[in-house]
């Protein structure tokens, strides 16, 4: 059996999708595939797409060129579609700064605190927000910046955060990325 596969661009935004469908209660009927960075995008659509199975992405903002570069050589895109809107009608989300930001946002600073302490990371955090450097930031930057301070911090944070998430907090890209694997997955 056919199913979609979900190009994302690191293992942080795979175990986020597969939380964020858990919460939402959805069969996530595809594969998903992190590429190890979205630069890697184009490369994986020329060398190893099967042009019977449908392909869908999560990407940041900042690398929609990358994206747009892929879908134009997969046929799907016309080149000068750099649109987030025709991206998203080939089944590209982007997250406006990075998944962690979209996150952070849904969920709210103190949701995201809460998860922390439950991770048995709270007083950590609160040593990192004591530093010279963070004193100026806002709370929401100093957790962005924080999920990314230790080894395989952040691998998790965006996962745990999301699966702390009742599910009409789904962030955006999230929630209409597994929308369009629903539809997709139903087609199939």
């Amino acid at each position: 059996m056919v199913q979609p596969v979900v190009l994302v661009e690191g293992e942080s935004d795979r175990l986020a999708l597969i939380a964020a469908a858990r919460v939402r209660g959805d069969d996530l009927r595809a594969e998903v595939v992190a590429l190890g960075g979205i630069t890697n995008l184009r490369a994986w659509w020329l060398e190893r797409r099967d042009p019977a199975v449908p392909v869908l992405g999560l990407y940041d903002a900042a690398e929609l060129r990358y994206v747009v570069g892929a879908l134009v050589a997969g046929g799907l895109l016309r080149e000068g579609g750099a649109d987030p809107a025709a991206v998203a009608r080939c089944g590209f989300f982007g997250c406006e700064r990075d998944l962690e930001d979209e996150v952070i946002r849904a969920a709210g600073a103190e949701r995201v605190r809460k998860t922390l302490d439950a991770r048995g990371e709270l007083a950590l955090f609160r040593v990192f927000q004591g530093q010279p450097a963070q004193r100026v930031r806002s709370v929401e930057a100093q957790l962005h910046r924080f999920a990314s301070t230790a080894s395989g911090r952040k691998t998790v944070f965006a996962a745990d955060v999301v699966a702390a998430l009742p599910p009409d907090r789904i962030p955006d890209p999230l929630a209409a990325l597994l929308d369009a694997v629903a539809v997709v997955a139903a087609a199939l």
